[in-house]
């Protein structure tokens, strides 16, 4: 199996893979870091749902302009077909209608193909087969928290694998508790019109750099689908355990989870598209998160309901990822310190109070929460932690996440000097103090460079982000050679390492997509606009036919690995693609 034959679906509350052949290889319900019903992704015997031709053959496929409305198409001996695949997602009295459903439609575009249906969930990590109950027109799954039925217009007999003609526009509704009780074409159908409404709706009303405009319209798409509505939590990816590398390295992380940092990131992108609601949402999410921390001693992640029981386990019985394992569910970086979390978290929250747009946002308690993230970033900043990279080795002071707490203090003393003037000169001595700490502790006068640990001489390609923050002018000649620096000595094959030191796990063998986004978005920040737009030329070698990036990118191989699709890669591009592109104003 390949991640660029794959495909993405969903509504903010669950998400499925589905590949070219027509198989749905990955869902979770009833929701993102759920037990898989469909993990043929990790496993042959992990459960699918396949609709393709008799004759096995793959189709292609193709998202409907500007939706996540997925177009499998077919063609075979006997004619022509398409699927279309889908989670419903619209506006309903008056507020989002995004049920646990999965839709399948099969249309017939010439002749009379022959096609199979065959669903075959499974309950979750134990792969067992639950019992299935037949009624009038759907298959009962017995043995979940709540009713897993299939509902069609299809003859029930048919269900089992074997051909038969498609004659006819036909339907497949799969949902996790609620009974279908319409009409099942009427409501397919309304309800594929309606979603695909919404999503277009939703691309008219999101900005756009002049240049690029595919690939963000799709890297805004797949953002938006790592939002957890009901909590307001961002996923980091959709999938567990897909390997890093072919290399058998056992970098096979389960990324279900929020991650404090990645949900930061999103936001951001989220904000360069004009959308706004995912951020109130996830201070919705923080605060509660926050609650449940009196000492606010915050986790790196958090389960999507902001819970924190997320021991990380191996499960030997699932093969893994083309048989990569191992699978893991939960993730052991829940019990690391990764103080640039302190950071972030103030800088997710701070546009409410540097943004007028936000005011009704705006409350004691956040202001208070604000505050008492940067006197927690001010205290931990400079010890010893698992930085960004969440290293799995001795820890060190790492200089990213000195450099996020700074930011993060540097923007609390900004809001303080408009909302709370008395408060401002403490956060600003603060951040005074912690940037003469860094400037000193974090150069290496060997490698021209800001490095990743005080004192050490690694290159991080983390520390890119030293120009976005603003931690110097661009045109600081310190800054500059540090993004020489990490582009000369981090780059392999066009791409960039996060780092060339062994983490604990060995020395890593791929390109970790971001960075080069990174590099993008620091190059035409300082100046290098041309550099920047050469290198932004090529970001379709990591695109998969489908627009979706993974985590990784083995330059060699031109393979895409890790976990897929990955929410902090399309973040990169979208930034990257806003610093590269020339403005509106430029062209109109």
């Amino acid at each position: 199996m390949r991640l660029e034959d794959l495909g993405l679906i969903g509504n903010c509350q669950i998400a499925a893979l589905v590949a070219r052949s027509g198989q749905i290889v990955w869902c979770c319900l009833p929701r993102f870091d759920s037990e898989p019903v469909f993990g043929r992704l990790l496993d042959e015997d992990g459960g699918q749902f396949a609709v393709g031709p008799a004759s096995g053959v793959p189709g292609e496929q193709r998202y409907l302009p500007n939706t996540n409305v997925l177009e499998t198409r077919f063609e075979t001996a006997d004619g022509r077909f398409r699927i279309l695949d889908f989670a419903p997602r619209f506006m309903q009295n008056n507020r989002m209608f995004r049920p646990t459903q999965l839709l399948r439609i099969i249309e017939p575009l010439e002749g009379t193909p022959l096609i199979g249906v065959h669903c075959e969930p499974r309950l979750g990590w134990s792969r067992r087969v639950p019992v299935a109950v037949q009624g009038s027109h759907h298959i009962r799954y017995e043995g979940y928290a709540a009713p897993l039925r299939l509902t069609t217009d299809i003859p029930l007999s048919y269900l089992g694998g074997q051909s038969f003609a498609l004659s006819q526009r036909r339907h497949l509704i799969l949902s996790w508790g609620a009974e279908v009780d319409e009409s099942i074409p009427l409501l397919a159908e309304r309800f594929l019109a309606e979603t695909s409404r919404y999503w277009q709706r939703w691309v008219k009303h999101s900005n756009i750099p002049a240049h690029y405009q595919q690939e963000v319209i799709r890297s805004a798409l797949a953002l938006k689908l790592h939002c957890y509505e009901d909590t307001g939590a961002i996923a980091a990816a959709l999938t567990t355990s897909i390997p890093e590398s072919p290399d058998r390295s056992g970098r096979n992380w389960d990324y279900r989870y929020c991650w404090l940092r990645d949900s930061y990131y999103v936001l951001g992108a989220l904000r360069l598209l004009g959308h706004f609601e995912e951020r109130e949402q996830f201070i919705h999410y923080l605060l509660n998160v926050a609650a449940n921390e009196p000492e606010l001693d915050l986790r790196p992640l958090y389960r999507i309901d902001g819970g924190r029981d997320l021991d990380e386990q191996t499960l030997p019985h699932w093969a893994g990822f083309n048989g990569l394992g191992p699978v893991r569910i939960g993730n052991a970086a829940a019990q690391h310190r990764q103080h640039d979390v302190f950071g972030e978290m103030i800088l997710a929250l701070a546009p409410i109070y540097l943004d007028d747009r936000f005011i009704d946002d705006r409350s004691v308690a956040t202001l208070d929460l604000l505050e008492r993230l940067a006197r927690k970033a001010a205290a931990v900043a400079g010890t010893p932690d698992a930085g960004i990279w969440e290293y799995r080795k001795a820890w060190e002071p790492q200089t990213f996440s000195s450099l996020m707490c700074w930011a993060g203090i540097d923007r609390v003393a900004r809001i303080a000097q408009r909302h709370r003037p008395l408060h401002a000169g403490e956060f600003r001595e603060m951040a005074d103090r912690l940037r003469a700490q860094i400037l000193p502790q974090a150069w290496s006068a060997q490698r021209n460079s800001f490095v990743g640990a005080y004192g050490g001489q690694e290159l991080d390609a983390a520390l890119l982000q030293l120009v976005p923050l603003r931690f110097l002018p661009p045109d600081d000649p310190r800054l500059v050679s540090t993004v020489q620096a990490i582009a000369d000595g981090l780059t392999h094959g066009g791409w960039l390492y996060r780092y060339r030191d062994d983490d604990g796990l060995g020395v890593p063998t791929v390109a970790f997509v971001i960075c080069t986004f990174w590099l993008i978005e620091a190059l035409a920040m300082t100046g290098s606009s041309a550099q920047a737009k050469a290198l932004m030329a090529r970001v379709h070698e990591a695109l998969s036919p489908l627009g979706l990036l993974s985590e990784d990118y083995d330059t060699q191989r031109q393979r895409m690995w890790g976990n897929f699709p990955q929410a902090y890669s399309h973040v990169g591009l979208i930034h990257a693609a806003f610093a590269a592109a020339p403005r509106w104003s430029e062209l109109l």
